[in-house]
């Protein structure tokens, strides 16, 4: 779950607003010229009650036909060149914003890429989605309108009042009259506002995860019956968003009747001063009609303020919650810098993003791992005909000292998930981690390319130590494939090619495809060219699986981590899975999670957690001798996590 929701009196709306800045400065001249074509555009309105009044004291009360005639052409061409100018300033917002929405966009998209998966825990999809769409939405709403506005119709109404004081300051003075309580009507209004808008939006992050939820688990919601009661559960969420909506709407016709009834009571007032003037012969009656056209011309900048500040409480609701979650810490400062991230995300489809996000181009680390594709040379010699090459550490393989991991919303004082762990997977060496429900091996896994951040203790490869090396580089080293496989809404052949390097084609493809005995692909629709839906879920448990196993092998790794990878598979693609894997696992380091004696047989040999420790290492058949809590799992009594 996101973070307590903060209350909104606690943070003053323009400051937070003035957070949008890094993103709109890049087209502050264009938005600035904008303003000023509408400040233009608005004044020239300004102009018409000016033209009314010499027409009133001129061409009408001279009964000169050719001056009223004259007065009409110049309200028409003000008329036009209001409109136009007005047009003008649509036509300059429209693309600035649409960029300023789109970098924001991808800004936070890259972000979540880079952010630990602990957050991901915590946080409820939907409420992240809301944030990237209706919140951003919003935001550029306000920079398209209320931005502007706010200023144009306070520098409208400053111009008008000074033109109705110089037509007469008396008559001036009664439509001031309203001012004070209409400003003290919308302080009141922006602070209460605040809370009911920022309620509404996390609401709506509430109905956006439960609508996810619903479609990916739609199986579940079916095969046990219950589309009844999630729609009762949907509605009762619409309805609390109804309610909070009500609110906001109750509380705009608050503002609104308040804005709207005293101006026109003061105008009324105005009116009724002026006509008894002119009677009297003090005023002429064509300043009467210029100061009440005026004052009438005044009446959609004073009535847009409540919605004005309604939309700007909500742009500053909405510019909060987008930054609650681009200020939380990434995994480190090696991670991809936004404007790379941005970069990748108007590279590649949007499908492939987050692996494009997750597994960038890989560096020079991977030299030598390319030339032992090739088959040139030894990977820790350099090459004769290259020259010599980067010095590369000493083979040592995966070693894990003293290493303790507790869960960073678990409690002080509790025991840690991983306690005391030494380990050694030597080079080349393939080693089975077993344990009981509940033991920790998921956890020791995802350690090693840094999905969890260990506690205390150290993990090296080949003798570095992965917390100095770049993330991006460690991940390029570190393959995985886990028990809930999960694929991209693309097609099969990108979804197993995201585990390899730019440029890898049909023959990565086809063997990666051969190792996990995954050949089905070929028989899809349009072969590995076939999308295979949201989740992957077109496909079958196993065949997921099998992918999943392909994406992993794809790249050739120097390391292998394998969480249960074959657990959807049936005995017979099992046992020809593991036949290829163990060609596979020839060439590499690997940790492999394993629940079968079949797969505890591809590994050289065996570690048992139990209780979050490493408590025996061995062969298979020296623990099944020795240590009766293994001989126990591997008897087929404990075979689930």
């Amino acid at each position: 779950m996101p973070p307590t929701r903060a209350t909104t009196k606690e943070r003053s709306a323009v400051r937070t607003l003035l957070r949008l800045w890094p993103y709109v400065r890049p087209v502050r001249i264009r938005l600035s010229v904008a303003a000023l074509v509408a400040i233009v555009a608005s004044c020239t309105g300004l102009v018409i009650p000016l033209v009314l009044k010499w027409m009133v004291d001129g061409p009408v009360a001279d009964r000169d036909p050719a001056g009223v005639w004259l007065g009409a052409l110049y309200l028409l061409l003000l008329g036009i060149a209001e409109a136009l100018l007005f047009g003008l300033r649509r036509w300059l917002v429209a693309r600035p914003l649409s960029h300023v929405e789109a970098g924001m966009r991808a800004d936070l998209y890259g972000h979540l890429q880079r952010l630990p998966v602990a957050f991901h825990d915590r946080w409820a999809s939907g409420q992240l989605l809301s944030r990237a769409t209706t919140d951003l939405m919003l935001l550029r709403m306000f920079l398209a309108f209320p931005l502007t506005f706010l200023l144009v119709n306070g520098v409208t109404i400053l111009v008008g009042v000074l033109i109705m004081l110089a037509q007469d300051w008396t008559l001036g003075l009664v439509i001031l009259g309203p001012t004070i309580p209409v400003v003290w009507t919308c302080v009141i209004f922006e602070n209460r506002y605040a809370d009911v808008a920022r309620l509404a939006q996390d609401q709506v992050g509430d109905i956006t995860t439960v609508v996810e939820e619903s479609v990916l688990g739609i199986r579940i919601i079916k095969g046990f019956g219950r589309h009844r009661s999630q729609a009762r559960a949907f509605r009762e969420l619409v309805r609390t968003l109804r309610g909070t909506e009500l609110r906001k709407a109750h509380m705009l016709a608050m503002i609104w009747g308040v804005i709207v009834t005293l101006p026109e009571v003061a105008i009324g007032a105005a009116l009724l001063w002026g006509s008894i003037q002119v009677a009297e012969h003090e005023l002429s009656a064509g300043t009467l009609v210029a100061f009440l056209s005026t004052a009438l011309a005044l009446r959609w900048p004073v009535e847009s303020i409540g919605f004005l500040l309604a939309m700007s409480q909500e742009a500053a609701t909405a510019t909060e919650r987008y930054f609650e979650v681009r200020d939380a810490l990434e995994e480190g400062a090696d991670s991809l810098s936004s404007a790379g991230a941005s970069g990748l995300v108007a590279q590649f489809p949007a499908p492939l993003w987050g692996a494009a996000l997750k597994r960038p181009e890989r560096g020079a680390g991977r030299d030598n791992m390319r030339l032992r594709r090739a088959g040139a040379v030894n990977p820790h010699r350099p090459a004769a005909d290259d020259g010599p090459l980067p010095s590369a550490p000493e083979p040592d393989g995966i070693r894990f000292e003293n290493v303790q991991f507790r869960y960073p919303d678990a409690a002080p004082d509790s025991a840690p998930t991983l306690a005391h762990i030494d380990l050694h997977i030597r080079p080349g060496e393939s080693m089975a981690l077993v344990g009981a429900t509940g033991s920790g091996k998921t956890t020791l896994t995802a350690l090693i390319p840094r999905l969890h951040e260990a506690t205390s203790g150290r993990i090296t490869l080949d003798g570095r130590d992965i917390t100095a090396m770049p993330r991006e580089e460690l991940r390029s080293l570190v393959a995985m494939a886990f028990e809930e496989p999960t694929l991209f809404s693309a097609s099969v052949g990108e979804n197993v090619l995201m585990g390899a390097e730019d440029g890898a084609g049909e023959p990565e493809l086809a063997r990666a495809l051969a190792v996990a005995q995954a050949d089905f692909a070929h028989a899809l629709p349009q072969g590995t060219g076939t999308q295979v839906g949201e989740q992957g879920l077109s496909l079958s448990g196993g065949q997921r699986q099998r992918l999943a196993l392909a994406r992993a092998v794809v790249g050739r790794p120097r390391f292998l981590v394998l969480d249960d990878p074959l657990s959807a598979l049936d005995v017979h693609t099992e046992a020809a899975v593991e036949a290829a894997l163990r060609d596979v696992l020839a060439d590499t380091t690997a940790l492999i999670v394993a629940h079968r004696p079949s797969t505890v047989l591809l590994a050289d040999r065996v570690a048992l957690l139990s209780g979050g420790r490493v408590t025996a290492v061995g062969t298979h058949h020296e623990l099944l001798r020795t240590n009766a809590e293994y001989a126990h799992l591997m008897s087929g009594e404990d075979h689930r996590r």
